[in-house]
C-alpha cells in the first residue's frame, strides 16, 4: 500500500494524517476483501483557499469544503443502492485515485461537533475512500449505503457512529 500525503498547510503536521490514513485505507479496503498492499492513494493536505480553489475548478463551486475526492476509473453503480461495479485486483489500475482535505474545515466541522479531530479525519478519510471505490451519496438508496458502510468501517476502528444525532439534556 502506497500513500503518498502532500503537506500544504503546516498545521496537518501535527494531525498525523499519514497514519489516519494508512489506518483509514487499511480498514475500506479490509471490508471489501481487497488486498491493500497494491493499492495507491495521493492526498492533499492544504488549507480553506487551496480546497475552495480545487471545488471551484472541478464541481463549478468556489468554496471551501471538508474533504474532496477523484476517483482514477469511473466506478459508479448505475442503479440506485447498489454496489460500485467492483475492482478487477489484476486488471484495475493501482491507483484507487486522489483526496484532498482542508485542515480549516475539518477543524472547525470536528470542535462544532465536539468530535475528537482524529475520528472526524478518520470519518473523512473512509468517506473519501468510499468515493474512490465508486460510492456515492446524490441519490437517497446510494447515501444510505454509503452511509451504512462508513459506520460499519468506522466501529471496526472504534469511531462512533458519525451520523447519529447528538441529543443535549
Amino acid at each position: 500500500m502506497k500513500i503518498e500525503v502532500l503537506i500544504e498547510d503546516r498545521r496537518w503536521q501535527q494531525a498525523d494524517l499519514e497514519r489516519l490514513s494508512v489506518k483509514a485505507l487499511r480498514a475500506v479496503l479490509a471490508h471489501f476483501n481487497l488486498w491493500a498492499a497494491q493499492f495507491e492513494v495521493d492526498i492533499l493536505a492544504c488549507d480553506d483557499a487551496r480546497i475552495a480553489q480545487l471545488n471551484g475548478d472541478f464541481r463549478e463551486t468556489a468554496k471551501a469544503t471538508n474533504v474532496l475526492s477523484w476517483p482514477s476509473q469511473e466506478r459508479a453503480a448505475l442503479k440506485d443502492g447498489a454496489d460500485p461495479n467492483p475492482i478487477d485486483q489484476v486488471a484495475d489500475d493501482l491507483s484507487l485515485g486522489d483526496i484532498a482535505l482542508s485542515y480549516s474545515t475539518c477543524r472547525s466541522e470536528a470542535d462544532a461537533a465536539g468530535l475528537a479531530f482524529s475520528d472526524h479525519i478518520l470519518h473523512l478519510l473512509v468517506h473519501s475512500m468510499l468515493h474512490l471505490l465508486g460510492y456515492d451519496h446524490k441519490r437517497d438508496l446510494d447515501a444510505t449505503l454509503m452511509e451504512g458502510l462508513e459506520i460499519e468501517i468506522l466501529g471496526k476502528l472504534g469511531v462512533n457512529n458519525p451520523y447519529k444525532e447528538i441529543t443535549k439534556a
